[in-house]
């Protein structure tokens, strides 16, 4: 047994205070949200660093100009159980997405203007909406393409008596330098790591360098945060928890990206290996000459590759999971 498995009180945090607080103290949280807004004028929120004014109604990637677009807004019980806990996780989504993927399950928001637009007023305003419904934190979902509007309605819901931590949800193509915007800002980061592969990403995601700007990401996420720690119940206070999808075919790239987690980060990395990947969106749509589209992962993940994704996950040394393996 690993020594850390006899210490669960080493992960444990129940005297917690969102870390904004202080920055809502000393001023800086509305000089942050000053510096993230002027980030739009010359687009370089993400690591796609378009350059367009969105102030001007310029549109880049995402598509998305000054105002981010809101799908919806509830208490969502479908999350990690340690951020659901016994009233659920507060999530705001965001429609569209920095990234292409061509298997998208949320293909519905991140492929089209689905929703409101909403300054960062109102989005502060459902923030507040969620803490009085008893949420347990406030989850932004797909949040990197509008990093400027989430930390000014960060800075308008602290002025207003938010009090929970906040979730970062990111499909882990992120820019270093905006992320640091978010230092002192967002309580638990939660990135997918999705590939290895400079060519898997190109091919599946439209973004050849996403393994170099994940890996630079979740580096930057696990400074600012460290692992995952949790109150008496079980529920999700600070620190970084990563999600990765398992593929049919991908195994390798799986156990690299574990090695990784478990030598660059830490061992104590709390890790989801999620098993819900299904072809949908483009993959396996039928092409003229009679082929199908994307067909190396047009299959769900067969039992002996999820199986072996936790073996290479434990064998790497992680053995902080979401769910038993």
């Amino acid at each position: 047994m690993n020594r850390r498995d006899n210490d669960p009180e080493a992960f444990r945090l129940d005297d917690f205070e969102p870390a904004y607080l202080a920055l809502l103290e000393s001023g800086e949280l509305d000089r942050r949200a000053v510096a993230a807004w002027q980030l739009l004028a010359d687009c370089r929120a993400c690591p796609r660093d378009c350059g367009v004014d969105r102030l001007r109604g310029e549109v880049g990637v995402c598509r998305i100009g000054q105002h981010a677009i809101v799908a919806s807004a509830a208490p969502h019980l479908g999350e990690e159980a340690c951020l659901v806990g016994r009233r659920g996780s507060g999530t705001i989504f965001f429609s569209l997405c920095n990234l292409k993927c061509v298997f998208c399950q949320n293909h519905d928001l991140s492929q089209r203007r689905d929703g409101a637009e909403l300054g960062c007023e109102q989005i502060a305003d459902l923030m507040l909406r969620l803490q009085e419904w008893g949420c347990h934190n406030i989850n932004f979902v797909s949040p990197v393409h509008v990093i400027p509007q989430v930390v000014g309605a960060i800075a308008v819901a602290a002025g207003k008596g938010l009090r929970l931590p906040v979730v970062y949800n990111t499909g882990g193509y992120d820019s270093v330098a905006s992320l640091r915007l978010l230092d002192g800002l967002v309580d638990i980061y939660m990135p997918d790591f999705k590939y290895w592969r400079e060519e898997t990403a190109r091919r599946l995601s439209r973004a050849r360098d996403y393994p170099e700007r994940a890996r630079a990401a979740l580096q930057e996420m696990h400074r600012q945060v460290g692992p995952l720690k949790m109150d008496k119940d079980g529920v999700a206070r600070r620190g970084l928890l990563v999600r990765h999808l398992v593929m049919p075919g991908l195994g390798e790239e799986s156990a690299a990206i574990f090695r990784w987690l478990a030598e660059e980060l830490s061992p104590d990395t709390f890790v989801n290996v999620m098993a819900q990947y299904r072809p949908c969106h483009r993959v396996g749509r039928l092409l003229a000459d009679g082929s199908v589209r994307y067909g190396e992962i047009n299959r769900r993940p067969s039992g002996e590759e999820f199986a072996g994704a936790y073996a290479a996950a434990r064998a790497a040394g992680l053995w902080r999971f979401d769910s038993p393996g």
